[in-house]
């Protein structure tokens, strides 16, 4: 018999990397705010955590960040003028962004780590589990993995990290878990986890990527929890401690996810996200796709 678990309705964002991978675009402008297709991959982010049922977001923003909460906000002179010249096509669309959720905003202050980002959130969110989304990963909507995180957590109590099998050869990109099978096919509980490993000392080929539901239980552990790899504070050293004794703040499970993702993390898989989501528009794809094909058979045919 499965136990009840208080219902999850806030989830933190961290968006208060410097985005240096993006120089220059990014001197000026949060990465955050970058276009896929002609949304900023942040509003994808929201979104996802929207249709999850978290309607309470709160982002963990930096210095230079404020184009977010202007994204978020009303504009009302757009939306003024839009509205007299008849345009409800991009009325609605720019007011989609500030009708998705209720938006709070925290400042990490000193880049620390994402351990530390998620623990700027613990006054807001409190004594309640919690959501964390990181923007550079984007969840394609038709594969509901945040929801089928929350239904786990309801579950099991604990904290629930997304996992993902990736070749043996890039686990040292990800933080690696250690896992047992569960009853359930996707679920798997986790021992314990291991940041950016070396391939030949990583505990397995699962992945964590860019989603978690946490017990606030994290939130005092993250307060103890030294510096690691890089000098900052790692949420996956917390979550190793969790992982390690479950009385702290219940087990942590992994949900293994096969779906669609697009990561936004570095500009080669930028680009290819934009093209792919691109390519899977009713208004773009079908112009788009007969160009690209087009344009790669002429690519093929060059010397």
């Amino acid at each position: 018999m499965t136990q009840s678990h208080p219902r999850i309705s806030k989830a933190v964002i961290p968006a208060a990397g410097l985005g240096t991978r993006f120089l220059p675009a990014t001197k000026a402008t949060p990465k955050e705010m970058l276009p896929v297709v002609d949304k900023p991959a942040i509003q994808y982010v929201v979104e996802e955590a929207a249709a999850a049922g978290l309607d309470d977001v709160l982002m963990v923003t930096g210095r230079n960040k404020r184009p977010l909460e202007d994204h978020f906000d009303r504009n009302y002179e757009l939306e003024s003028a839009l509205g007299r010249k008849g345009d409800a096509a991009r009325l609605a669309k720019v007011q989609e962004s500030s009708d998705l959720a209720t938006m709070h905003y925290v400042r990490q202050g000193d880049p620390r780590g994402l351990g530390h980002a998620v623990l700027c959130a613990a006054p807001h969110v409190g004594d309640e589990p919690f959501a964390v989304l990181l923007g550079d990963d984007l969840i394609d909507p038709r594969d509901p993995l945040l929801r089928r995180m929350i239904e786990v957590q309801e579950q099991h109590g604990g904290s629930v990290v997304a996992l993902m099998e990736v070749a043996p050869e890039q686990i040292h990109l990800y933080g690696s878990a250690a896992v047992e099978t569960t009853t359930d096919s996707d679920v798997v509980r986790v021992g314990g986890l291991v940041e950016k490993p070396d391939p030949a000392d990583a505990p397995s080929n699962y992945a964590v990527i860019g989603r978690y539901v946490l017990d606030p239980a994290v939130f005092d552990v993250l307060r103890k929890t030294e510096p690691g790899r890089g000098g900052e504070i790692q949420l996956t050293d917390a979550l190793q401690q969790l992982a390690a004794d479950e009385k702290v703040g219940g087990p942590v499970h992994g949900v293994v996810f096969k779906g669609r993702r697009y990561d936004t993390g570095d500009r080669g898989d930028y680009l290819r996200a934009i093209v792919r989501l691109a390519c899977e528009r009713e208004d773009l794809g079908p112009d788009f796709r007969t160009w690209l094909r087009r344009y790669v058979t002429e690519e093929m045919q060059q010397p």
